[in-house]
């Protein structure tokens, strides 16, 4: 089990976190449109959303409704604001996201993703 692996089921166990899931609307949507898809959506919300140094609504931007994967992802991975991405990941809140950065939270993200909607792809 890698890092983002004991992450995930770390934040699973908490009230808030554990309670994000994919419906089965969202679990179609995915398998339709594809991880391919699903994650160049994830790669766009995240470098629009996160990555600028100066965000106006911070702690408001992802929404909390089941409108796409990626955004119920966010919040069930604290990947939903620069506030939670530096309390979960340690990622500096008061910076331009890196590209490397970018990369880590899109991973945390589909990693999510793939266990909510193939289950146990990894043999766990």
């Amino acid at each position: 089990m890698n890092n983002i692996e004991k992450l995930l089921d770390s934040l699973s166990k908490t009230k808030f976190r554990g309670s994000f899931h994919l419906n089965n609307k969202m679990k179609t949507y995915t398998l339709e449109k594809g991880l391919d898809k699903i994650e160049k959506d994830a790669y766009d919300f995240i470098n629009r959303r996160l990555k600028p140094l100066i965000i106006k609504n911070d702690g408001k931007q992802t929404p909390m409704k089941q409108v796409h994967p990626v955004f119920v992802a966010q919040h069930a991975c604290g990947c939903c604001c620069r506030g939670c991405l530096e309390r979960i990941h340690h990622i500096e809140k008061n910076k331009e996201l890196s590209e490397k950065e970018v990369d880590y939270i899109v991973k945390v993200i589909m990693t999510w993703i793939k266990r909510e909607t193939l289950g146990d792809y990894n043999g766990r």
